[in-house]
């Protein structure tokens, strides 16, 4: 599933194309998405132009002229530009044209992901509103993740990757940054030290800046907008290595389920 850094590599991809052009035609050969694509699309973009590209949490916020576009690209969804004589494959689903002859097309194979249209406010969505604060931003700091942390019994990997704590820090990131940390991932959360929470508050922030100058981690499904994988999965610490040799003391990793995800760690470097 594309995460954070994923889809903030896909912002930057695609921002450079289409920022400032205007949009010419959408063709929405498939609707049925996690929510059906507004209809009314078709009538609704042509002659906007795209404002400016944003992202919240894993949503990208396309602004045009009356509205936003908000789309979310689920379990395996991707956003590519091309030129507008590319052959059309089965999974994609939605082409939003422009008047300089590129195609932003939108391509799904599990169709989990979204595609939809708001006159109002983003903040105020109701996909956006309960979301916690970006992870890279001053808001997200030791002490705010302290006091959210206070009498919760929530193991702390589960913890960090509720949406409504912080926003972003997918299973592969949560793993990476508590083993940066020495945080075991099955403490509870309301049981982490202060020293601990500042140095997870630091690790959450190292593994996404480093993801992002990674362009993002391609395990199945994940290609950056020109096609091209991410590369942090070659600068994984823990995530998938399970039995291998810790990096720091050459133990073995060990890995547990935790909400039916895996959970990789080091017993010696991270200690209940």
């Amino acid at each position: 599933m594309p995460e954070l850094p994923e889809v903030e590599t896909t912002r930057r991809g695609i921002e450079p194309h289409i920022q400032g052009q205007i949009i010419s035609k959408i063709d929405i050969r498939n609707g049925s998405l996690r929510w059906p694509v507004p209809a009314g699309l078709t009538e609704t973009l042509p002659g906007q132009m795209v404002k400016q590209i944003d992202r919240r949490a894993k949503y990208l916020l396309l602004r045009c002229d009356s509205g936003t576009l908000i789309i979310h690209l689920g379990m395996s969804g991707r956003l590519h530009v091309l030129d507008n004589d590319n052959d059309i494959g089965k999974h994609d689903h939605v082409d939003i044209c422009f008047s300089n002859g590129k195609v932003l097309r939108y391509t799904d194979p599990r169709r989990f992901g979204a595609v939809l249209w708001s006159e109002a406010d983003t903040d105020l969505h109701p996909l956006i509103a309960h979301l916690g604060p970006e992870p890279l931003s001053a808001e997200f700091n030791a002490d705010y993740l302290l006091n959210r942390a206070k009498g919760r019994s929530a193991n702390i990997k589960s913890f960090i990757m509720n949406g409504e704590i912080v926003v972003g820090v997918g299973n592969i990131y949560a793993n990476e940054a508590l083993f940066m940390a020495g945080v075991h991932p099955a403490r509870a959360a309301g049981k982490v030290t202060a020293k601990q929470v500042e140095k997870l508050v630091a690790a959450i922030k190292q593994v996404l800046e480093k993801a992002l100058e990674a362009g993002g981690t391609t395990l199945r499904d994940f290609r950056k907008s020109d096609g091209m994988p991410g590369y942090f999965a070659q600068q994984l610490n823990v995530y998938g290595r399970q039995n291998q040799p810790c990096l720091t003391c050459h133990n073995p990793i060990s890995c547990i389920r935790q909400a039916q995800r895996a959970t990789y760690f080091c017993q010696h470097c991270q200690p209940e």
